[in-house]
């Protein structure tokens, strides 16, 4: 029986099979991906196979191939990834400006991973109803960056329902990850988008300005306008995995376009003469923040720096 897996509660999976049925699967203690040292070998979003055993437990014994992923670093394994989810469409990452502040570092790391797996990101920057005049100046030349770099990007607020009917425009008909740091409305946003869903949410830390995890298991919910939505638990920190320091210039679009003119074709853009990319960067064509991304995503060798908040 085949079918697509629609929840991960951790020890459970849930099977949507092709006949339309739901069923509670495991997965066998020696069921490995090949290739992926991972910490959850089946993800939402993965096609399977389901066998049933004389007691009447079904268990997942076959993957169909993926054609791409979003995975980072496990937070608690550094030797190991974690897969937020397979078989999508695009990735949605919600981000807030304030309340709490979503990093730079934290939205390329994201992007980076992306370009890497050839899964399309769109920027949804929520909350735009809490921003002050200052804030929202920020947020404007954060969008003018990523528009800049070639990534879509949206003004929202899940509270008011400013910017949702043009989300709902990109989600029509496709399968899209929901991911961010936890506190950034990512349930709100849901729940807004989905009439009667009822997603738990939670008011962020006043004394932090953080969020608290209120989604802990991740779910594949049908969109009322067609295609699917995964809901992921908020993430802290997005560590990055197996990547090696010569490909992570071509996840960022534009340090890889100027690296065409570079002298030296190993060039890493860090010190080297005739570097076209430190020279874009000194002529403000490259974004600083940006390139400090880069390179801090060259330094990752360090196996404990991928558990900061990133």
């Amino acid at each position: 029986m085949k079918g697509l897996v629609i929840r991960n509660t951790g020890s459970w999976y849930t099977v949507l099979t092709d006949e339309g049925e739901t069923v509670e699967s495991k997965v066998k203690g020696n069921f490995r991906l090949r290739g992926i040292r991972s910490t959850n070998p089946v993800a939402v979003g993965d096609r399977v196979s389901i066998v049933t055993n004389q007691e009447g437990t079904a268990f997942i014994n076959e993957i169909e191939d993926r054609r791409n992923y979003i995975i980072r670093k496990s937070p608690n394994l550094s030797k190991q990834s974690h897969i937020i989810a397979a078989n999508v469409d695009q990735a949605v990452l919600i981000v807030t400006v304030c309340h709490p502040v979503t990093s730079t570092t934290f939205i390329d790391r994201f992007l980076a991973s992306a370009e890497a797996y050839r899964v399309p990101v769109v920027l949804v920057f929520n909350k735009t109803d809490l921003l002050d005049e200052d804030d929202m100046r920020l947020q404007g030349m954060m969008v003018d960056l990523y528009e800049g770099i070639g990534y879509t990007c949206l003004q929202v607020s899940a509270e008011t329902g400013m910017g949702v009917d043009a989300l709902k425009l990109l989600l029509h008909d496709k399968v899209s990850v929901f991911s961010g740091n936890s506190g950034v409305g990512k349930s709100t946003l849901l729940n807004r988008l989905i009439p009667g869903l009822k997603l738990r949410t939670a008011k962020i830390s006043e004394a932090h300005d953080t969020g608290t995890h209120t989604t802990t298991f991740s779910e594949m919910i049908r969109l009322p306008e067609g295609g699917w939505a995964i809901d992921t638990p908020g993430i802290k920190g997005f560590g990055t995995f197996d990547m090696q320091p010569q490909e992570i210039c071509g996840y960022f679009r534009e340090i890889f376009h100027f690296s065409k003119d570079c002298r030296f074709g190993n060039c890493t853009h860090t010190h080297e003469p005739g570097c076209a990319v430190l020279k874009a960067l000194e002529e403000h064509y490259i974004a600083a923040s940006r390139y400090s991304s880069y390179v801090g995503m060259l330094e990752d060798k360090d196996e404990a720096k991928y558990r900061e908040a990133y």
